[in-house]
């Protein structure tokens, strides 16, 4: 977890405001729109854009010091810009599934076709981290609480304090609670690398 100083979430939180216009509804995988198990909205921000190396900075820091897995890229190379207004939610959930417990078969070719070569190896990469840096106030919403359940299903709340930045491993059950009133706001993302082995 990291705290980053009110200023700087003041600025990514400025500079994010034109992606505002263009928030649709959350999907999930598939590309399904499921409001039994998500209601928020998002945009997607590429990691060419500077918050992207912004947070890549954090996540590497946090990996080292915490969990010091094997990390490549943040997936699909974007970055999740949610909103979660007044009764909307993510029921449980996990960012990482069974897949990630399984390694097929796959060779990369002698280096003739490169693009095969990289969609190959990205198929080969796993989420193992997940990242929630909160750009809300906790003062500019109720409810909206980020939860997590270990294995002995005991529940932890996340800190809603403006600027925190939370890694967590990506197979770790989480929710986002229902918005009572106001506007949550957050950046979400998952970090990849080769499968467990």
């Amino acid at each position: 977890m990291t705290d980053l100083p009110t200023e700087i979430v003041e600025i990514v939180e400025k500079d994010l405001q034109k992606f505002d216009t263009i928030a649709q509804e959350s999907r999930l995988h598939g590309d399904a729109v499921d409001k039994v198990i998500r209601d928020s909205k998002n945009a997607w921000i590429p990691t060419s854009h500077w918050i992207g190396g912004f947070i890549w900075h954090y996540i590497q820091r946090a990996n080292r010091e915490n969990f010091l897995y094997d990390l490549t890229a943040i997936d699909g190379e974007s970055i999740q810009y949610t909103q979660y207004g007044a009764g909307q939610f993510y029921d449980w959930h996990i960012d990482a599934g069974i897949d990630t417990a399984f390694k097929p078969q796959q060779i990369v070719s002698s280096g003739t076709n490169i693009a095969q070569d990289l969609m190959t190896l990205q198929g080969e990469y796993v989420r193992k981290l997940s990242f929630s840096l909160q750009l809300s106030d906790p003062e500019d919403y109720t409810g909206g609480e980020v939860q997590f359940m270990d294995n002995g299903r005991k529940t932890y709340f996340a800190p809603k304090q403006r600027g925190t930045m939370i890694l967590f491993d990506s197979r770790t059950p989480h929710r986002v609670r229902k918005v009572k009133s106001g506007v949550r706001k957050s950046l979400v993302g998952w970090v990849v690398g080769k499968r467990w082995v």
